[in-house]
């Protein structure tokens, strides 16, 4: 892999541990790795990327997505509805798919996110109908170029058992733990730098068993994966959490299992003052969501008051059938907006919103050794946000800029020294025809 410099960066926001933002600066990447931060670097041989004009910030990194839903935005019946209404009208739409629904749509989606700057994102995928696997999701991934830590989802609890999901829809938890065991020995890289990880992650309070909650937290420790829930979602998930266990949320992962150094929870809008030092006590993280949460009337997370307690909070598009974009730069800037409404206009700057759009999660998703900043030693993950454009007009501060008025779609995105994103066009894939292949998936769901 020949070396590539990035030169006359106008900002290189590092996101180090001094938060360092050097004006001018060059940075070298060679192998994958970031080789060398500074100014007036020598070319050498090196492929030259001109960043005159352009902000520098390591790849941003999405914690929580479900991407097969990249083919079901906007759906009539859906739209206005809260999370449980809204569950109800896609089950049955989701049922139709199969292998290539769900292959497509991740790559559409990993692609959608790589023009947002995202160079790592979780999936959460938790549906198998027709004979997909976790395996279509990792596929995608693969087209497009980003990282990807794929959960192992699932549901087990159907209507008839008192969940939410169609029975059509869940799975023996015994055949759910055997594909567990298989995707995790298939595919994941527990290596420094790794493009696929995967992790288990059982649906929801709501879909699965206090049995499979517990025995997929012993199969994660013993494979030394990463576990993944939602948890405390809104005021529905709240009541049938009291009603069903007679606990709220936080106790109910803790019994369980659910917390710790390798846990992460998506949405977290209603955790109450003990659940969060609960959080913050056993280094549990959380994935805030908030375009969705915004979307689906769920209500605006206490992140103000868990990242104050010391709960390490990343940021998550969530899906696209409920959010319904996924653009994790305008993800961070909501974030930052709801906290200043919540809490008044000081609560939240863009630079912090843009620190737990990138460190945070790291931090969140176990990658804070490799990733999340740049440094040297850390892999070659790059944003280069194009800021001499008309979104960036009469800026003062650059860095600011880009969450207070843009771009909201990045330059050039570099994942492990390889380009993505190149002059604004997705570099690893044609996007035309995936567009025209979703297009077609989507036209063929919406017959039935």
């Amino acid at each position: 892999m020949p070396e590539t410099l990035i030169r006359n960066a106008d900002v290189v926001v590092t996101m180090d541990g001094a938060r360092r933002e050097l004006p001018g600066a060059d940075l070298r990447c060679r192998d994958g790795v970031i080789a060398e931060v500074g100014t007036g670097l020598p070319s050498g041989d090196a492929h030259i990327i001109e960043a005159s004009g352009c902000v520098v910030t390591p790849g941003l990194i999405n914690t929580h997505h479900h991407l097969f839903q990249s083919l079901t935005r906007a759906v009539p019946g859906g739209q206005d509805a809260l999370l449980f209404g809204w569950l109800q009208t896609l089950y049955p739409i989701w049922g139709r798919f199969g292998p290539e629904e769900i292959r497509v749509s991740a790559a559409l989606g990993l692609a959608e996110l790589a023009l947002s700057g995202c160079s790592l994102t979780s999936d959460h995928l938790y549906l198998f109908p027709n004979g997909a696997r976790l395996d279509d999701s990792i596929d995608g991934a693969r087209q497009i170029g980003v990282r990807l830590l794929a959960t192992r989802g699932s549901m087990s609890i159907g209507e008839s058992a008192g969940g939410l999901p169609p029975d059509a829809l869940v799975q023996p938890e015994a055949a759910i733990l055997e594909d567990c065991i298989r995707v995790i020995d298939t595919h994941h890289d527990p290596a420094p730098g790794a493009m696929i990880q995967v992790g288990v992650a059982p649906c929801s309070p709501f879909s699965v068993s206090r049995e499979l909650m517990r025995d997929a937290a012993l199969l994660a420790r013993d494979k030394g994966v990463r576990l993944h829930t939602h948890l405390a979602e809104n005021d529905e998930d709240i009541a049938y959490s009291e009603a069903q266990f007679g606990c709220r949320p936080g106790q109910y992962a803790e019994d369980l299992g659910w917390t710790g150094d390798d846990v992460w929870h998506a949405h977290c809008v209603k955790l109450d003052g003990t659940e969060i030092d609960l959080f913050a006590r056993s280094r549990t993280s959380v994935s805030h969501c908030p375009c969705s949460n915004c979307r689906l009337g769920s209500g605006i997370a206490p992140v103000r008051a868990m990242r104050d307690a010391g709960v390490r909070v990343g940021l998550g598009v969530d899906g696209s059938a409920s959010n319904d974009a996924g653009n994790l730069v305008l993800e961070a800037r909501q974030a930052m907006l709801l906290q200043r409404v919540a809490n008044g206009a000081d609560a939240m700057s863009a630079r912090e919103a843009l620190e737990i759009a990138t460190r945070g999660g790291a931090d969140v998703l176990g990658r804070s050794g490799d990733l999340g900043s740049l440094e040297v030693g850390k892999r070659a993950d790059i944003a280069i946000w194009d800021v001499s454009g008309v979104d960036g007009a009469g800026a003062w501060d650059p860095v600011a800029a880009l969450l207070l008025c843009g771009p909201s779609r990045v330059r050039d995105l570099i994942v492990e020294g390889r380009p993505v994103v190149s002059g604004g066009r997705l570099a690893t894939a044609d996007l035309a025809a995936l567009v025209a292949e979703a297009g077609r998936l989507t036209a063929r769901l919406m017959v039935g």
